[in-house]
């Protein structure tokens, strides 16, 4: 775990294993959401992004955007959280092509609560773009400092930081670990991601 590209936001506590704080706020069709609910068990890419306006966010979530269907086969979540009110949050979406969870704070409290004011910008005061890879519980894994375009991960960085995260929490990794087939075979499916929600069994699914 590491903070990648320079410094993370700036707050003091906000680093590689800590807990990264459980928002609400609404999404692009004003329904509100915990960062928590968003990540359920899976990884969770977050994206604290200029917005709208910004042609930098919008190479990068285009990027995002072309990831996204491997990211649902891999059990891994993203969420991208903006300044932008609701209806230009809806435009950011929908010119990216992305399906995922956008989430609104004109209010700027992420902002003030991270302390991460993009002062050199005072026209649009955004804050300053970060993307996070986030643990289970919202545990922070790496920061990457996206003042500059070249600060944010490229996807096959982002690719390998989800394959260590999924090494490091799901137990069925590797099926060859001793035991695994064991439990198999008795039924026990608790280290087994999805087939632990399937009492009945393989056979019921």
């Amino acid at each position: 775990m590491d903070i990648a590209n320079g410094a993370g936001p700036a707050r003091v506590d906000i680093l590689p294993g800590a807990r990264f704080p459980d928002y609400t706020l609404p999404d692009h069709e004003g329904v509100f959401h915990t960062l928590s609910d968003l990540q359920g068990r899976d990884p969770m890419i977050l994206t604290l992004a200029r917005g709208h306006y910004c042609p930098k966010e919008h190479q990068q979530h285009l990027e995002l955007a072309a990831f996204q269907t491997k990211l649902n086969v891999g059990y891994a979540q993203i969420v991208t959280i903006t300044t932008d009110e609701q209806h230009t949050l809806q435009e950011f979406r929908s010119s990216v092509g992305g399906y995922w969870t956008f989430l609104s704070d004109p209010a700027r409290r992420i902002q003030k609560d991270l302390d991460i004011q993009e002062y050199t910008d005072p026209e649009n005061d955004p804050m300053i773009p970060h993307t996070l890879v986030l643990e289970p519980g919202l545990l922070v894994h790496k920061i990457y400092n996206g003042y500059w375009f070249w600060g944010r991960p490229t996807i096959s960085e982002l690719w390998l930081d989800l394959r260590d995260v999924s090494r490091e929490i799901r137990p069925d990794w590797d099926l060859s670990t001793p035991g695994l087939r064991d439990a198999w075979d008795r039924g026990d499916w608790t280290n087994f991601h999805g087939w632990d929600r399937h009492a009945a069994g393989p056979a019921a699914r």
